[in-house]
């Protein structure tokens, strides 16, 4: 099990969350596994979908023998009982579309990182209020990041959509000052997981942490 800070530092530090929802056992086993072969630390399986719980339960299971040093969470959690059996079943991270007290005195109980879902400089601040050391910002955009930083300059802001599997979209979005990007379908396409194209994810995967080093002046 991995501590809270340990999930946070391992999301800043890779400046990446790959996330997606797929129903079949083995194609999420088969997308996660894609996912860690391109270099992903952390893969946000999103509760969106009949038999998320089943599925991610099998995931966490697995990929602690086979990927121990995989960090798995779920995403699109808005109340502290869905929270709990996620918990329950091995998330290392909760992840919201909104900002609940309830999931975050939860997630703060069992030293689980908790990243919520804001909209507006106020929420943001109630979240960190909370513990969040990380927020999930969206709907948003590039100027609006530079908007909030600018008066809290100490807040560690995610964007959740916007973001494309381009050099040109991760250094504009780097630029503006986020911490690390949230990316679903641009990342994981319908296209690939319907076709069976493991290797494409694995290698966007791949490109998407070079773009975000190059764009951190890391490489």
């Amino acid at each position: 099990m991995f501590d809270r800070m340990t999930t946070y530092q391992t999301i800043l530090n890779t400046g990446l969350v790959p996330l997606f929802f797929h129903a079949d056992m083995e194609v999420a086993r088969q997308t996660v596994a894609a996912c860690a072969d391109g270099g992903a630390k952390v893969v946000e399986f999103t509760n969106r979908g009949e038999g998320a719980l089943a599925v991610f339960s099998v995931l966490t299971e697995k990929f602690h023998h086979t990927h121990p040093s995989l960090i798995l969470g779920t995403g699109s959690v808005i109340d502290a009982p869905t929270a709990a059996l996620f918990i329950a079943q091995g998330a290392q991270f909760i992840v919201g579309p909104t900002f609940n007290p309830e999931v975050a005195l939860l997630c703060n109980r069992r030293k689980i990182a908790y990243i919520p879902g804001c909209a507006t400089p106020t929420e943001i601040m109630k979240a960190e209020e909370a513990g969040a050391e990380i927020v999930k910002v969206f709907p948003t955009t590039p100027e609006f990041i530079k908007a909030v930083l600018g008066p809290m300059p100490w807040s560690r802001l995610m964007p959740a959509g916007g973001v494309e599997a381009t050099p040109e979209s991760v250094r504009m979005w780097i630029k503006a000052g986020v911490c690390a990007l949230g990316v679903g379908s641009q990342l994981i396409s319908h296209k690939f997981l319907a076709s069976g194209d493991y290797a494409s994810i694995s290698q966007n995967v791949t490109n998407m942490l070079g773009w975000i080093q190059e764009a951190r002046g890391l490489k």
